[in-house]
């Protein structure tokens, strides 16, 4: 991961944990659902070829695209988590832990009583020291 995939991974880091929730649970809920195939005239019917006209195989596409989208979404949620350990200063971990809850860096100037440009320093050197341990631990 890049220094702008990284910061753009933080900045993300709050919607990605309730997507994942909530798509967890969605996935949990269509497990012990019931879909039927066509019946009838309909089944009799022909298929266009090289498309799905089943809405059962159609279903199935889209939770597998889920499934794999959800995976994505963990994948860089536990690479942050994976790297939480490589901020030790106080004022970074407070940054940090307001970046993963969401607040922008308005907020975040605001909420500590520093201003917006050494906000953003301070964003610079946690993804730094992410990027670092990172190479570090290869």
């Amino acid at each position: 991961m890049n220094k702008e995939q990284l910061e753009r991974a933080i900045k993300d880091y709050s919607w990605m944990i309730r997507e994942i929730k909530r798509q967890r649970m969605m996935l949990e809920e269509d497990i012990g659902s019931k879909l039927v195939v066509a019946s009838g005239v309909e089944a009799t019917l022909p298929r266009a070829k090289g498309a799905i006209n089943d809405p059962v195989g159609k279903e199935v596409i889209r939770r597998d695209k889920k499934s794999s989208w959800l995976a994505k979404l963990e994948k860089k949620v536990l690479f942050i988590q994976g790297r939480l350990s490589a901020i030790e200063e106080p004022r970074e971990i407070a940054v940090l832990e307001c970046m993963l809850d969401g607040m922008t860096i308005s907020a975040i100037s605001k909420h500590m009583g520093l201003s917006r440009k050494h906000i953003y320093k301070i964003k610079e050197t946690i993804v730094d020291r992410m990027l670092q341990f990172t190479q570090s631990s290869q």
